[in-house]
């Protein structure tokens, strides 16, 4: 197997997989074989919070933030998972504060402030972390206010896993993980996974889990590195 034979799958939602796409060929150059084929799309569904008042929004993702659209001139204040959800409350015109990545880094950033009232949590219906778990003492109010659906993976992604030498797959959370799981084809050649967390990893099957290597920690600049030691490890 030679550095040049692999592919790589990427199943998240759009648009968050075009721009992982790109990060990829800036990477590892513009010959590197990538097909793209969402596992999920996200649904927004109508956010009509509680009057509140609030002292914050909660943020975990990038579509929360776009479902929270016209929320910040009441509620201006958003505490956000990561930067690139922190983008995209910004642009939404909310005050955001990003964390380091993951649900326990979020709650230490709302922790380490001021209770100066109830938060405002907005996620999807699948949730990988209880956030209010991890805020003992704090008022926290939770709202769904998007659903990612399931997708199928498309015909140009299963050519790929049966056609190609070796597929390197991503994947960014522990549903997702489920989905590729349950649509990998018996008979393709088992991929290389790469998941952004141990609970991402513990939800595979045990053939499945053997072949994944966990990034160092949540986030795409980690699960580029990854990518990157898992091709490095490749033979020549």
């Amino acid at each position: 197997m030679s550095r040049q034979s692999f592919a790589v799958l990427i199943t998240r939602p759009e648009p968050q997989a075009s721009r992982f796409a790109a990060e990829l060929s800036e990477r590892f150059g513009p010959g590197l074989r990538l097909v793209i084929s969402p596992l999920m799309r996200a649904v927004l569904l109508p956010c009509t919070p509680p009057e509140g008042p609030f002292a914050a929004v909660v943020l975990t993702s990038e579509t929360g933030a776009k479902a929270a659209a016209g929320l910040a001139a009441r509620i201006p204040r958003a505490f956000c998972v990561g930067e690139r959800t922190a983008e995209a409350a910004r642009a939404q015109g909310f005050h955001a504060m990003a964390a380091g990545g993951d649900a326990a880094a979020l709650a230490r950033l709302i922790l380490s402030q001021p209770d100066t009232g109830p938060l405002l949590y907005l996620h999807g219906a699948d949730r990988a972390a209880d956030l209010a778990a991890l805020l003992p003492g704090r008022r926290v109010v939770s709202q769904v206010v998007y659903r990612q659906e399931a997708q199928s993976l498309s015909d140009a992604a299963l050519n790929l896993l049966h056609a190609a030498d070796l597929v390197i797959v991503p994947l960014f959370s522990p549903r997702s993980a489920r989905l590729f799981a349950a649509e990998l084809p018996a008979d393709a050649p088992p991929p290389v996974l790469v998941a952004i967390s141990e609970n991402a990893r513990g939800v595979l099957p045990e053939r499945l889990a053997a072949r994944c290597v966990v990034a160092d920690h949540p986030g795409a600049a980690a699960m580029l590195q990854a990518i990157d030691r898992t091709i490095a490890a490749l033979p020549t």
